[in-house]
């Protein structure tokens, strides 16, 4: 199988903006590389050389990159095309000036087994004091830990991300047996399922990419979760009046592991999906933008209790 690499490069303040517009296109397997990201990885193993290539240092600087992989088939170069026209719009709408570079680029992957090369990448992690997050296609011993397998495919998220990663060590601290959670952008399923591997009664999961029902479905059901326990859906919680009388209210815990803008146009609706003494836990919230998602969190009413910060993104608990 033949795949098309895409890669926009953009500044860091244009990261968010280019992943909501891929997100709105449909396109939702993405790989961030960041300059800030590149900086942690060399002050976390300084041990290990004498110098840094300053050409690297200069390559890097200021640069930041979203990359993503479509199949080459009949409707890559519409879908190509979308891109295009969206970044026009996107530029026009924040400013070249604020987005950086905003170039697009493609090359073709020719290995016909890049789509199990990428496994290779993916190893157990352990989240907080309980979680292990186990890639399906490895065999490990979880000792004392509760697994979490885990099958992303190409589309959805691992756990690898640092947004994510605070996600569920928050779940990790806060889940104790019982409880109703929501989950909503829910992709892989992988916060919603962790919930339930740590001891929640029930969750409800949704989506605005129908894929993600399958996915998360799937990625239940290799944890031993069925639909008795675990309700995904698609559709947009804000729009969809329908959903909305699904989801109902009183949860525990509801989570949002999407983006601030996405995040500030929930805030006003959370208070009415949580129960008493209920925590809202949202994440994937750049650092430029974190003070107005605390501040919309505040307007809507919800008082944040806890705030986690990692590679320059942010997560917060609030009730």
């Amino acid at each position: 199988m033949k795949w098309l690499q895409l890669c926009i490069d953009t500044a860091r303040e244009g990261l968010e903006p280019v992943e909501l517009m891929l997100s709105a296109l449909g396109i939702d397997g993405i790989e961030i590389e960041d300059e800030e990201d590149f900086r942690t990885f060399l002050e976390r193993n300084e041990k290990y050389w004498d110098y840094v290539d300053e050409d690297l240092l200069r390559e890097k600087a200021g640069k930041c990159r979203v990359k993503f992989y479509l199949e080459e088939d009949e409707t890559a170069a519409a879908t190509v095309a979308q891109v295009r026209l969206a970044m026009e719009e996107l530029k026009q709408s924040h400013g070249k000036a604020a987005l950086g570079p905003m170039i697009l680029s493609i090359k073709r992957v020719e290995d016909a087994d890049w789509e199990n090369n990428w496994k290779q990448y993916y190893q157990p992690i352990e989240i907080g004091q309980r979680l292990l997050i186990v890639p399906q296609w490895l065999e490990v011993e979880a000792g004392d830990r509760i697994p979490l397998i885990l099958d992303p495919g190409l589309a959805f998220g691992t756990g690898g991300h640092a947004t994510t990663r605070m996600c569920l060590t928050q779940l990790d601290k806060r889940i104790r047996g019982g409880e109703r959670v929501l989950d909503l952008g829910c992709g892989s399923g992988i916060l919603s399922i962790a919930a339930l591997r740590l001891g929640a009664r029930e969750a409800f999961a949704c989506d605005i990419d129908e894929k993600a029902v399958d996915v998360a479905y799937e990625n239940a059901a290799l944890n031993g979760i069925g639909k008795e326990r675990y309700t995904v859906r698609a559709g947009d919680l804000l729009g969809d009046k329908k959903l909305r009388a699904a989801i109902g209210g009183g949860y525990d815990i509801v989570l949002a592991n999407i983006v601030a803008d996405v995040i500030l146009a929930l805030a006003g609706t959370v208070r009415e999906l949580l129960a008493d003494k209920g925590i809202f836990l949202c994440s994937g919230i750049i650092d430029t933008r974190a003070e107005e998602v605390a501040e919309g969190l505040k307007k809507a009413g919800l008082k944040i209790v806890e705030t986690c910060t990692e590679e320059g993104w942010y997560a917060f608990a609030a009730e």
